[in-house]
């Protein structure tokens, strides 16, 4: 089990500790729903430094990354970040990941922390003209402070103009007194934010001086189990439970990020599977029962009849109502369409619903 720079830290606040990924990570403080509420809100601070980073540099550095990834980094720019994810060779997704553009020949990779040396190897597999490749993960904290507070609470404590930064950009500056941070526009909940880097000996001061910052305005340490929370209301996949190696990035809805405008690895395969027609496609679903659907429950017809699988669910704490994801075949894909998620060997009925649940 991996810590963090500031495991004690979550401790010494009472967090709930939990084994994720390999880490020791804090999974609740004062509640789920008391969290979810303080980031949809105002303002609130996840610790996520479990997350993997590398740096990719060299004359190669953007041929590397264009055949590891599904979208086109060649339409980035200096400061500009991009989603994508990384095909395998039969049809599923090794991982899906954020990529920065620091200049024409400097590329910054964030993974998920479950993916580290998988990705690591995967991407080292491909590097056959040199490109240099480092791994920092094991030195770099992440925090990711979302809620539509964040930009006002952190405006203090940084040279960057918060304010104007757009959607999926970035820049490097001086935050909370240290130099050459980079703060990113990004995060995973749909409340708006930022998301902060900063090497592993400044996590605290920097931890520190957030939360000094952020007092006035309420702001909070918020755990995993509302990360999962936020995310699903606005429909995010999770890598292992809606993605993963067997999964059609097609049928999980990423055709958004697939660019076939260029070669990459398994291009071909996932164009054939696109031309045939996909089998399968991955919903959002309301459930008009009570009941929570959870990860690997059966969703069947009206019938009874297998038609999928449920693959991320939870009680969704700003529409009072049960939530998920999962896969049913196509011609249940509609939205509207009745499904019925087996729960405990009851049959309870759902609607297909187009995310975000929250808008």
């Amino acid at each position: 089990m991996k810590n963090t720079a500031l495991t004690d830290v979550h401790v010494a606040l009472g967090a709930k500790m939990v084994p994720f990924a390999g880490f020791n990570m804090p999974v609740q403080y004062s509640g789920i729903n008391d969290e979810h509420e303080t980031v949809r809100n105002g303002v609130g601070v996840f610790d996520v430094s479990h997350m993997g980073e590398f740096i990719l540099k060299g004359d190669h550095a953007l041929d590397l990354v264009q055949q590891i990834s599904s979208n086109d980094a060649s339409k980035l720019y200096d400061g500009k970040v991009q989603y994508a994810y990384i095909p395998n060779e039969t049809g599923g997704v090794v991982d899906d990941f954020l990529v920065y553009r620091i200049d024409e020949k400097t590329y910054f990779l964030v993974v998920n922390a479950s993916n580290i040396q998988k990705d690591w190897d995967w991407i080292t597999k491909y590097n056959t003209n040199g490109v240099t490749m480092k791994n920092i993960s094991d030195e770099t904290s992440l925090f990711a402070i979302q809620g539509p507070k964040a930009a006002e609470a952190l405006a203090g404590l940084t040279d960057i103009d918060l304010a104007t930064m757009e959607y999926y950009t970035f820049k490097k500056g001086v935050f909370a007194g240290i130099d050459n941070v980079l703060v990113s526009a990004t995060g995973y909940t749909g409340a708006g934010g930022f998301e902060v880097y900063v090497a592993n000996e400044h996590a605290k001061t920097v931890w520190d001086a957030i939360f000094e910052a952020g007092a006035p305005y309420g702001i909070k340490p918020i755990g995993l189990g509302a990360r999962d929370t936020l995310r699903l209301e606005m429909g995010f996949c999770l890598y292992g439970n809606d993605i993963d190696d067997t999964t059609s990035p097609l049928e999980a809805g990423l055709g958004w990020v697939t660019k076939f405008t260029k070669p990459f690895v398994n291009a071909e395969g996932l164009k054939a599977q696109k031309e045939a027609g996909l089998k399968n496609k991955l919903v959002g679903f309301e459930l008009i029962d009570r009941g929570i659907a959870r990860h690997g429950y059966s969703i069947v017809d009206a019938e009874g009849h297998p038609i999928g699988h449920v693959t991320s669910g939870t009680q969704s704490p700003t529409l009072k109502k049960s939530i998920g994801l999962g896969y049913v075949t196509i011609d249940h894909a509609k939205e509207g369409s009745e499904i019925y998620i087996e729960i405990r060997n009851n049959r309870v009925k759902a609607v297909v619903t187009k995310p975000p649940f929250v808008k």
